[in-house]
């Protein structure tokens, strides 16, 4: 019989313990969400978001999709019980934060007003899960 490995809590744990990776998380919570809108919303290069989102899957709890030329990033809620609840209980607490609050209305408004934001032309909307 396969031994299944357990989940990597110290990996969960330095994943949350940096504000940008946090910042993506809290912008990916309940939707699926292009990589563009994190540069354009995060005003930080595609390269730095880019290596936060992979730290974050090597973490276990993000997923990518392709498609076409965009890349699309979704929360993958951890098997592991003991990590599911960490993630969970961090997720919550994000929702009082008065900057991750300001990280979602501009969210909304390139949602709405693509065209007011110039790198998110022809972007795919973020979808909700």
């Amino acid at each position: 019989m396969a031994r299944v490995k357990p989940f990597d809590l110290v990996k969960l744990f330095a994943a949350l313990a940096d504000p940008t990776r946090l910042r993506l998380l809290n912008l990916m919570n309940g939707r699926e969400v292009c990589v563009c809108y994190f540069v354009e919303i995060l005003k930080q290069g595609q390269p730095k978001i880019s290596r936060h989102l992979a730290y974050l899957r090597r973490a276990g709890i993000v997923e990518a999709r392709r498609e076409g030329k965009w890349m699309h990033y979704r929360i993958e809620r951890p098997d592991d019980a003991r990590a599911a609840s960490i993630l969970d209980v961090t997720l919550k607490s994000l929702e009082t934060d008065r900057n991750m609050k300001a990280d979602l209305e501009r969210l909304g408004q390139a949602c709405c007003e693509p065209q007011s934001f110039v790198t998110l032309y022809a972007a795919p909307i973020p979808v909700t899960l």
